[in-house]
């Protein structure tokens, strides 16, 4: 069944979109992503422009993120106060980073630079997680167990003024070190329609030091506002949020999600790990390769 979406200005498969957002949604119940990252990439494999699939995929993660948040407030998973933090400057990030995206939107530079970050952005992230997932599995093979990386904060964050304590987190840090990184996922939320939780888990753990048990939920927390805050401004300034193609995508990922969790209680996480490292250097190649192959058609016309 061929819909037409309105933003996007194409008709498109709608059973294709939901299979692709219940892929989307299955890696993130396997995972424990948001999946973001994997979504405007693969819709802009599948032909939808890159300015259209980065602001919808922020929608389709922010409805996404909704029933996550509420799992792990019963559960005392989130702190507040550290995400409201970087909530704040998550907002920010979003009203810069959609400043950011019209300029370049009226430049024509927007899909190659959306294209390039990614290529960048999945590579290096694929890298790592290939990296450390084939150290994991020749440790788990080896019997070898790796020593336990002690929880503290980055130096330099322990050299902002302004300290106050985060009781939940078990932090007594600056709220300017959160606020910055919530600004930086605010940015690339709208720049690239992603939730940033691939980016944000690592930082909160590593830079800022947080308990394990309330990193999740509280970088979805920050996902939800920063994400809803992101497709506002996109909605308001570039006019490039599709709701059906969101639609489509949410139904998918509502379900693939549930699907997701049942399927990884049966599989190794390190195995897991690197499926989810070499699903997404193929997503990065592919896209490296339609920045550098010559299309058929040199020239087209686009209207808005």
């Amino acid at each position: 069944m061929d819909l037409y979406l309105p933003i996007a200005n194409l008709s498109v498969n709608a059973l294709v979109i939901i299979l692709l957002g219940g892929g989307v949604g299955l890696l993130s119940g396997m995972f424990g992503v948001g999946g973001g990252f994997l979504t405007t990439p693969l819709l802009i494999v599948y032909g939808i422009p890159p300015t259209v699939a980065a602001a919808s995929a922020a929608s389709q993660v922010t409805g996404a993120s909704v029933s996550g948040v509420f799992a792990h407030f019963r559960r005392n998973g989130v702190d507040v106060k550290m995400g409201l933090v970087m909530v704040s400057g998550g907002v920010v990030g979003s009203l810069v980073g959609a400043g950011i995206f019209r300029v370049l939107q009226q430049t024509g530079q927007i899909d190659t630079v959306i294209a390039v970050l990614y290529v960048l952005l999945l590579g290096s992230i694929g890298t790592l997680m290939l990296t450390e997932s084939v150290r994991s599995i020749r440790s788990a093979r080896s019997g070898s167990t790796s020593r336990a990386r002690k929880r503290r904060h980055h130096p330099l964050i322990a050299s902002l003024p302004f300290r106050t304590r985060f009781y939940s987190s078990g932090l007594y840090i600056s709220p300017l070190a959160p606020m910055l990184l919530g600004f930086f996922i605010g940015i690339l939320t709208t720049l690239l329609g992603v939730g940033g939780g691939f980016v944000l888990i690592p930082a909160m753990l590593y830079l800022l030091g947080m308990q394990t048990r309330v990193v999740v939920g509280t970088s979805l927390f920050q996902t939800l506002f920063t994400t809803a805050s992101a497709t506002m401004m996109h909605a308001l300034t570039t006019k490039a949020v599709d709701i059906v193609l969101a639609a489509l995508l949410l139904i998918g990922s509502v379900t693939g999600a549930q699907v997701g969790v049942r399927f990884a209680q049966n599989v190794k996480p390190e195995f897991l790990r690197l499926a989810l490292a070499l699903m997404v250097l193929l997503v990065a190649g592919r896209i490296a390769l339609g920045l550098g192959w010559r299309p058929d058609e040199i020239y087209s016309v686009e209207t808005w």
